[in-house]
């Protein structure tokens, strides 16, 4: 073994978890430096140009865009904010069925409740139980429960922290077990019967979710940043290397190495080996575990979350660069199908459409950028992969999909210039990450408690090694992924008597 510098780290991946992790042990006076297997920042925050078309993958809305609210004090410290400049929507998105019946999921509460009682004045007191929830999480601070390891709070932290929990009891106990799909059936209308499930995009997210999200977006600490995801992953990677942190780009890591049940560093696919005291993962979670480690490290429970049972997120998302202006056209819109289609072996029944015209660095003057994602199975991607029916498939899906679009948007087959389709193996092939998924495991009603208390950051028999991201913290989403990359240099810091410290540049 090479003796390491004290106070050394190296940390897999230059995702969104990987900077946080780098700019907050530099803050502490740590040395690091990131590996990352491409040739960029962001990981799955990114966006990728095509013909002057941009096609952003990754954030829809960003928590902590708003001053002085929860999640803006991260940005701060990670120097995004105030210089990012943010779209806030008065409305997430609309529901719409092809004989005109539209729902227009409003972020006003007041609004919405009156929209929704024009639609269907017999569900009134359910519509106003709803509302009423969406008002009281506009008070609600999702952050509290990520400001600080779990393993670090101590008795009086853990009753601070119920006591300002405490008013929102009621509404998560109530609306955090229902899913959005369990609600749209306590609806008498028809049409919300159906359009209610497609509200916050998917059936399975827990209602309390989707009116944390609305809630947020009514107090404008929801947007969207302005140049896309890659953009904004690129402003942190500036900040860590503002702060003296290095990133080594293609240099994807093959194995971490360990001497007396200790990591001591890694190894990467061209040989080279790198030493220091401690190796964090931010990396795929399934190849940390089985691939990077051997598995006698890894607990049987651990293991366990890789078996399949939990659900995890793998999409189609086909792209368009469109020679039109769709500025006057929803941003986003789902439209209900009456005769299901068939997309990658699946019947659809719905289709989601995002037109990007808010955000107009991302297409050329007068023209558009249209977005479809869906969910699709991995599995029926990997069997043709690496054969040319790979190639058609990719085609005949994106051309199914422009049909559809052609309904909605009259003579946009003859406007369209760049057709671009990412699937589940191509989430893979560019992350790193298990079976394409987008978002590790998909937040439900399953995974919300694992969400609340997360999985855990290290291992028993392996010392000074530590993971984090989307994969230990369950749900992903842009700014809890950063959170952790925070707070595992907080338990360091812990663990070397350090006081944490965080500053804004």
């Amino acid at each position: 073994m090479k003796n390491a510098t004290t106070g050394t780290m190296i940390i897999i991946g230059a995702g969104i978890s990987g900077l946080a992790a780098g700019c907050y042990a530099q803050m502490n006076g740590y040395r690091t430096r990131i590996f990352e297997m491409h040739n960029q920042p962001g990981g799955l925050c990114t966006a990728w140009q095509r013909q002057g078309f941009v096609f952003d993958g990754c954030i829809h809305y960003l928590f902590g865009s708003g001053q002085g609210q929860p999640f803006y004090r991260l940005w701060e410290e990670l120097g995004v904010v105030p210089q990012q400049q943010f779209v806030h929507h008065d409305e997430l998105l609309r529901v719409s069925e092809p004989h005109g019946k539209t729902l227009i999921v409003y972020s006003n509460p007041a609004r919405l409740e009156q929209h929704l009682k024009e639609l269907s004045p017999v569900d009134r007191r359910l519509i106003s139980d709803f509302c009423a929830g969406i008002r009281a999480f506009t008070h609600f601070d999702l952050s509290l429960v990520q400001q600080q390891p779990k393993a670090l709070l101590r008795l009086g932290d853990w009753g601070r922290l119920v006591w300002k929990m405490l008013p929102f009891v009621c509404p998560l106990l109530r609306w955090g077990n229902l899913s959005a799909a369990e609600f749209a059936d306590r609806f008498q209308d028809p049409f919300l019967r159906r359009a209610i499930s497609q509200m916050f995009a998917w059936e399975s997210i827990p209602v309390m979710v989707g009116m944390s999200l609305l809630a947020y977006m009514h107090t404008k600490n929801a947007g969207f940043p302005l140049g896309g995801s890659l953009q904004f992953a690129q402003k942190i990677a500036q900040r860590y290397l503002a702060l003296g942190g290095e990133i080594h780009y293609e240099s994807q890591v093959e194995k971490v190495l360990v001497e007396n049940q200790q990591a001591i560093g890694v190894r990467l696919y061209n040989n080279e080996k790198h030493w220091a005291d401690r190796t964090i993962s931010a990396c795929d979670g399934h190849n940390t575990l089985f691939g990077l480690l051997d598995r006698q490290y890894v607990p049987r429970p651990i293991q366990r979350y890789y078996d399949g049972h939990l659900p995890i997120h793998s999409q189609l998302q086909v792209s368009l660069g469109v020679n039109r202006d769709l500025s006057s056209e929803p941003h986003w819109t789902t439209h209900l199908l009456n005769e299901p289609v068939v997309i990658a072996g699946e019947k659809r029944y719905e289709v989601g459409v995002k037109n990007y015209c808010f955000d107009p660095s991302l297409a050329p003057l007068g023209k558009s950028v249209l977005i479809v994602v869906l969910t699709t199975n991995y599995d029926y991607w990997q069997r043709i992969y690496g054969r040319s029916i790979y190639d058609a498939e990719e085609i005949q899906e994106s051309q199914i999909l422009i049909d559809l679009l052609e309904r909605f948007y009259p003579g946009i087959r003859s406007d369209i210039e760049f057709v671009d389709v990412a699937t589940p193996l191509t989430y893979e092939r560019y992350t790193g990450n298990w079976q394409g998924s987008s978002c590790g495991w998909l937040l439900t009603k399953q995974t919300l408690p694992l969400s609340i208390k997360g999985l855990p950051k290290t291992l028993p028999k392996l010392r000074n090694f530590y993971s984090i991201g989307q994969w230990v913290e369950p749900g992903g989403s842009v700014p809890v992924v950063a959170m952790s990359g925070r707070n595992v240099i907080q338990q360091i810091c812990l663990e070397d008597k350090r006081v944490f410290r965080a500053k804004i540049p």
